[in-house]
């Protein structure tokens, strides 16, 4: 059972390499914002509003904790089961919707921008998880878990394979970067942007997590495993 900490610094927090231990905080501890979600997914946190935003998937819900107050609202419901959450180089917003099937941009009015929605004229499967690129290209995995039930979106046949895309910066258009990798899940950039990694979550026999060189043009290349998480 979830317990809070009793004293400074937290016990729970550990680092297992000496370089990360600049980035620890020794009067900070771990807390248990909420409890109650069906699924949670895609915290991102709005550092200017002191709230973090975060999805409950099966709930159809975006959920919203205040720092200041520690209390927690319905950011959006219905979300059109919304997974990933990122921000933009402008701070706003950018979703990834399983219902909908597609990726949208919150604006500063509170308007929804459709970033994403098909790919050759077919629907998206489950747009999963999302970053961004300081050059303004948006990146996202796209797998077929919302369309695979009604747990977390509507059952469908996927028309599109497991796919990684990229959005260019320079004229939006939606560009498909990789098909091989089967359950494209998590993805993140190094600090310098010149690495991608990126989670195949059906990889057999267990998952992986793989790095690839990104180019100023968003290309990819080098794959080589990153992680092997056996067990």
């Amino acid at each position: 059972m979830w317990e809070e900490s009793t004293r400074y610094p937290d016990p729970r927090v550990i680092h297992l390499d000496p370089s990360f231990a600049r980035l620890r905080l020794p009067m900070a501890s771990v807390e248990r914002l909420y409890t109650g979600c069906r699924w949670a997914e895609g915290p991102v946190w709005f550092g200017d509003g002191r709230y973090v935003l975060w999805s409950d998937i099966p709930n159809n819900r975006i959920l919203k904790w205040e720092e200041e107050t520690g209390a927690v609202t319905a950011f959006r419901k219905p979300s059109n089961n919304a997974n990933g959450n990122t921000r933009d180089r402008q701070g706003r917003l950018v979703t990834c919707e399983h219902d909908a099937r597609r990726v949208t941009r919150t604006e500063y009015d509170g308007s929804i921008t459709v970033l994403a929605d098909s790919y050759q004229g077919k629907p998206l499967n489950s747009p999963n998880d999302i970053a961004c690129q300081r050059n303004g290209a948006v990146w996202f995995t796209d797998p077929p878990f919302g369309i695979s039930g009604d747990w977390e979106g509507d059952a469908a046949v996927a028309e599109l394979p497991h796919a990684l895309y990229r959005i260019n910066p320079s004229d939006g258009q939606l560009q498909q970067v990789l098909t091989d990798v089967q359950g494209p899940n998590g993805l993140a950039f190094s600090p310098d942007e010149s690495v991608l990694y990126l989670v195949e979550s059906r990889a057999k026999p267990h998952r992986k997590v793989w790095a690839y060189d990104v180019s100023t043009q968003g290309a990819l290349s080098n794959k080589r495993l990153a992680i092997d998480a056996q067990g």
